[in-house]
């Protein structure tokens, strides 16, 4: 059994889902692994990590306005506005969604479906840059 570790850092520009299943896809391949358990772990708690819809984006635009309307910025009923508005609804967001994933790989890639990609689904305004860790284990 091996294992491998990475890290992808995925800059963001407010709210949103942001893809870097191309990135994920290459890493795993270039590790040599053939056969395993990759875990995708993001580093942040106002932002999380979702297997989505790749083909249409307009899925991803209504992911946001669904979250939106879910969770409204500036919602009176929170006290944790430290950094603004959007701020608790963040902690929210990702309380609501998840901060790790398990994809099984087979063949040296990733087991996604036809329209399946990897995001950042960033709940904050301003501009940020997200951490992954990625865990490969395998043989």
């Amino acid at each position: 059994m091996r294992q491998a570790l990475h890290e992808i850092n995925v800059p963001t520009r407010g709210k949103g889902l942001y893809a870097f299943t191309a990135e994920a896809v290459a890493w795993v391949r270039g590790s040599g692994i053939r056969a395993g358990l990759l875990t995708l772990y993001i580093r942040h708690t106002s932002a999380s990590l979702l297997i989505q819809e790749n083909y249409d984006p307009t899925v991803q635009t209504d992911l946001e306005r669904f979250f939106a309307r879910l969770v409204p910025d500036g919602d009176a009923l929170y006290d944790h506005t430290l950094e603004g508005p959007d701020d608790m609804p963040a902690h929210v967001r990702a309380a609501l969604t998840q901060t790790h994933l398990a994809i099984p790989v087979a063949d040296g890639a990733p087991l996604l479906g036809t329209w399946q990609g990897l995001y950042v689904f960033e709940h904050r305004r301003a501009t940020q840059t997200r951490s992954v860790v990625l865990h490969l284990l395998g043989e």
